[in-house]
C-alpha cells in the first residue's frame, strides 16, 4: 500500500484516508477513468464509479456484487481474472491492456491494478480503467504528422538534388541549357521523330551588332542582354521544348513536334519581342535585335548534321539581310 500522508498535531479529527480517497477519485474522474474495487477472493465488484456503470449500461447498484463473468462473459472474464491474479501476486501496481467488445464495438483499455489489505487482513483489488482510444488517436495523428514531415524532407532533398543537377546543366548568364545537355535532347528528338514519324523544328538565333548605347557599356550591356534573352526564350517555349546558349552571341531553340510554318510564326513573335525590349544597365536604357534561322526535321533535312547545317545557312541569310530577320531553310524536294 502507499505510505500514509505525513501527519501533524493539528490534524486531530481529520480522516486522512477519506481525504486521500476523495482526492484519488477526483483525479480519476478528471482523467475520465473508470474505477472498480473487487473482493480479491471472490472477484466480485464491491464498489464502482458512475463511469464504469455507464459504460456497461447498468445502474450502479446493478453492477455491485457481480463478477466479470456476469458482466463481460466467460472469455473476457478469464483474461481479466488472470491479470487480477498477477497483480495480487506482484504486491505492487501492475498495468495490463485489454481489448473488450461490446455491442459490436471494440475498445482498448489500460487497466492499472493494485492489491489492498484492510485492517482485518482481507484483500481487495483496486482497478482503474483508462480508455486508450484518445491515446491511440493521438498516436495515429503523430505517426501521420511524422510521415508527412518525412515526405516533405524527401521532397526537399529531391528538389535540392534537382536544383543541383539543373545548375550543372544551365548557363549561369542566361539560365538556358548548356550545349552538352541541348545536344543530348536534340539527339533524342531525332530518334523520337524517326520512330513516330513526326516533325520538329530547330532554330538558331544570333545577336545582331550592338547599338552605340550598348557598345559604350561593354561587358555590362552584354550581361544584361544575355539575361533578357534568356527570360524571353524561357517564356516563349514549352516544357517539352529546349533552349540553349551556344556561345557569346548565338542561341538555339528546339521546338518539339512543331512544323516549319508554326515555328516561323512563333519565332517571328519572339523577334518582335526582342526588338521592342528595353534593357536597363547602369541607369541607361538600350535595346537589341536578333537574327534567326529556322529549319525542320525531316522536311528541310533528313539527318541531324544536315539539320544543323540548314539552320546555320538560314541564320547566315538572315544576317545578310541586315539582321532583325527570321529566315526559313529551304524545303528539300525528293526526285520522283
Amino acid at each position: 500500500m502507499s505510505p500514509p500522508l505525513a501527519a501533524s498535531p493539528d490534524d486531530a479529527g481529520v480522516d486522512l484516508d477519506a481525504l486521500q480517497a476523495a482526492l484519488l477519485q477526483a483525479v480519476l474522474d478528471r482523467q475520465g477513468a473508470m474505477l472498480t474495487i473487487k473482493d480479491a477472493e471472490s472477484g466480485r465488484h464491491v464498489r464502482v464509479n458512475a463511469a464504469f456503470a455507464q459504460w456497461l449500461g447498468r445502474d450502479l447498484d446493478d453492477v455491485a456484487g457481480r463478477t466479470d463473468a456476469e458482466l463481460f462473459g466467460a472469455d473476457v472474464a478469464t483474461a481479466l481474472r488472470a491479470a487480477d491474479r498477477s497483480a495480487l501476486d506482484a504486491g505492487a501496481a501492475l498495468a495490463n491492456e485489454h481489448r473488450i467488445e461490446r455491442d459490436g464495438q471494440r475498445r482498448d483499455f489500460s487497466v492499472l491494478r493494485r492489491a489492498l489489505v484492510d485492517a482485518s487482513g482481507r484483500r481487495w483489488l483496486a482497478c482503474a480503467w483508462f480508455d486508450l482510444a484518445a491515446q491511440r488517436q493521438k498516436d495515429v495523428q503523430l505517426r501521420q504528422a511524422l510521415e508527412q514531415i518525412e515526405q516533405q524532407q524527401r521532397t526537399i532533398a529531391q528538389l535540392r538534388q534537382d536544383l543541383h543537377e539543373q545548375h550543372g546543366m544551365r548557363d549561369a548568364a542566361s539560365g538556358l541549357y548548356n550545349r552538352a545537355h541541348f545536344d543530348d535532347q536534340l539527339r533524342r528528338e531525332v530518334d523520337l521523330s524517326q520512330r513516330e514519324h513526326r516533325e520538329f523544328s530547330l532554330v538558331w538565333i544570333a545577336l545582331d551588332p550592338p547599338s552605340p548605347e550598348a557598345a559604350a557599356l561593354g561587358a555590362a550591356a552584354r550581361r544584361g542582354v544575355l539575361a533578357t534573352i534568356g527570360q524571353l526564350l524561357r517564356g516563349n517555349t514549352r516544357a517539352m521544348d529546349a533552349s540553349c546558349r551556344l556561345d557569346d552571341e548565338r542561341f538555339a531553340v528546339l521546338l518539339s513536334g512543331v512544323g516549319l510554318a508554326t515555328a516561323h510564326a512563333r519565332m517571328e513573335g519572339l523577334r518582335r519581342q526582342c526588338a521592342t525590349q528595353i534593357v536597363m544597365q547602369g541607369g541607361r536604357e538600350f535595346g537589341f535585335t536578333v537574327s534567326m534561322g529556322v529549319a525542320s526535321f525531316p522536311h528541310t533535312a533528313h539527318t541531324l548534321e544536315a539539320l544543323v547545317e540548314a539552320c546555320a545557312s538560314a541564320l547566315a541569310e538572315a544576317r545578310r539581310r541586315g539582321g532583325n530577320h527570321v529566315t526559313l531553310a529551304s524545303i528539300r524536294f525528293e526526285a520522283p
